[in-house]
């Protein structure tokens, strides 16, 4: 995978001033955009989306301080007014590009990326391969926003929402892997990017011979493999660790890619106050 990321970098760069079609770079390089774009994020700390518009206002800063036509220069990085240009020029360098060519600065410039791996084998990471029919979520759902350390204050208060006994009743209702109460992203950007909405769904798997009571939310599952890794430690600090170690770790040293389709925690045991837990989860994959 590192070698694909670095490859799409050098696409990418060939391509400033085209249309980007992810998803035809993607097929070029032998993956899905869906892959491309999580492990992009995950490694760089940034989404593609970004990357690419922070490395184009780069390039165009350095055309912004000649002479030319601010318009043909706004064209030519794909924006068609001076005013697009300019917003997106601005939220890059923090000034706009008639202040740049003005007083020749100050700019922001965003250096072209390379990918390493650098393999320590100090961790062994505790993972399954399950293979698993269609089944269905069912809880209760809200729209949050996406963060990616510490918790989420948005969760916290879509849970502490639901009366205690409807903890139980969702637990009875549960009749297949993974099992007991669940924490569901589904809907998420693919690119990762922080802030963005997903839907969060606190519920339990079920198998179509359950009747769904008409009260709960329903996020349907297509039949498919997941990759499930175990986690133990400090809650969420070991969870959101093994998570990032997913993307710089597993999939680039096994031959998997992930696939659309909703994230699943499911919290096998935790300390009274929830600050340690052992933990799955449980990410829909497809052989590379």
């Amino acid at each position: 995978m590192i070698a694909e990321l670095n490859k799409l970098v050098e696409l990418v760069e060939q391509r400033l001033t085209d249309d980007l079609d992810v998803a035809s770079l993607a097929t070029e390089l032998g993956t899905t955009e869906y892959h491309l774009r999580r492990m992009f994020s995950s490694l760089a700390g940034m989404p593609l989306s970004e990357y690419i518009r922070r490395r184009r206002m780069t390039l165009a800063a350095a055309e912004v301080t000649g002479d030319g036509d601010l318009l043909s220069i706004a064209v030519r990085y794909g924006y068609g007014s001076t005013e697009a240009f300019a917003r997106a020029f601005r939220s890059v360098h923090g000034v706009g590009p008639g202040d740049v060519r003005r007083d020749g600065g100050p700019l922001h410039t965003q250096s072209q990326i390379r990918f390493r791996l650098t393999v320590e084998g100090s961790i062994t990471m505790d993972t399954r391969i399950i293979d698993k029919q269609a089944f269905r979520l069912i809880g209760h759902a809200a729209r949050v926003p996406l963060i990616h350390e510490g918790i989420n204050p948005h969760i916290q208060t879509h849970i502490a929402s639901l009366p205690i006994a409807e903890h139980a009743r969702l637990k009875e209702l549960s009749d297949t892997e993974p099992i007991g109460l669940l924490q569901v992203s589904a809907d998420v950007n693919p690119d990762y990017t922080e802030g963005s909405d997903l839907t969060y769904l606190h519920g339990v798997a079920v198998t179509d011979s359950i009747e769904v009571p008409e009260d709960l939310d329903i996020i349907e599952v297509a039949a498919g493999t997941w990759a499930v890794f175990r986690t133990q430690g400090d809650y969420p600090a070991s969870l959101q660790a093994t998570w990032a170690a997913t993307a710089t770790d597993w999939f680039p040293s096994n031959p998997w890619l992930l696939r659309a389709g909703p994230s699943i925690v499911a919290v096998l045991g935790r300390a009274d106050d929830f600050s340690t837990a052992t933990c799955e989860l449980w990410l829909p994959v497809e052989r590379a």
